[in-house]
């Protein structure tokens, strides 16, 4: 399954997780140092949802940032008859 949203195109980051020693100048110390640098992944929030694309509704991998902003216009619920 890729991670990336359909949308913006938003895919994982590659980065560093730094591990640090010591209290800080500002606070009272010496400095911190940097005693290990471990690469990590960063990963978009993506979900899927039901969407409606060219006036189709089916399932998109979208980011929480697009659906928060409007970008997924999401398919309309349901509306149940009544007997």
């Amino acid at each position: 399954m890729s991670r990336r949203c359909e949308i913006c195109g938003k895919g994982q980051v590659r980065g560093n997780h730094i591990l640090r020693r010591g209290q800080a100048k500002k606070t009272g110390g010496i400095g911190q140092h940097v005693t290990a640098v471990t690469p990590r992944i960063f990963k978009p929030n993506v979900q899927v949802v039901h969407a409606v694309v060219d006036g189709v509704r089916r399932r998109v991998k979208a980011c929480a940032n697009c659906i928060k902003t409007g970008r997924v216009v999401k398919k309309s619920p349901r509306v149940l008859q009544a007997a």
